[in-house]
């Protein structure tokens, strides 16, 4: 199975690739998960995308060891998908950061 390339994208609403957000990470070392929206945006719009950078900050940041993705870019976009659908019928809320 071919996992997530790192030139993937990871936040759809900027256009923001997962490299370019680790790079961030690694580069800045935000306290907080919810500073990684200072890289381009990532994480303010549609919410998506938060608890995938909520696990890079952890990886990164805190030390934590967590599993690899293995998911494919077509899987997460069709993720995606389904999260939009569901926030637009009011399925489901919408991901938060805390602050």
């Amino acid at each position: 199975m071919e996992i997530m390339d790192p030139d993937a994208t990871l936040c759809y609403c900027f256009h923001i690739t997962r490299r370019k957000i680790v790079n961030y990470v690694k580069r800045e070392r935000p306290p907080r998960a919810s500073q990684i929206s200072q890289c381009f945006g990532a994480g303010s719009a549609c919410g998506w995308c938060i608890p995938f950078l909520v696990k890079l900050h952890a990886e990164i940041v805190g030390d934590e060891v967590i599993d690899q993705d293995t998911m494919t870019a077509q899987e997460y976009e069709q993720m995606r998908q389904d999260y939009l659908t569901d926030l637009k019928s009011g399925s489901r809320d919408k991901n938060q950061l805390d602050r």
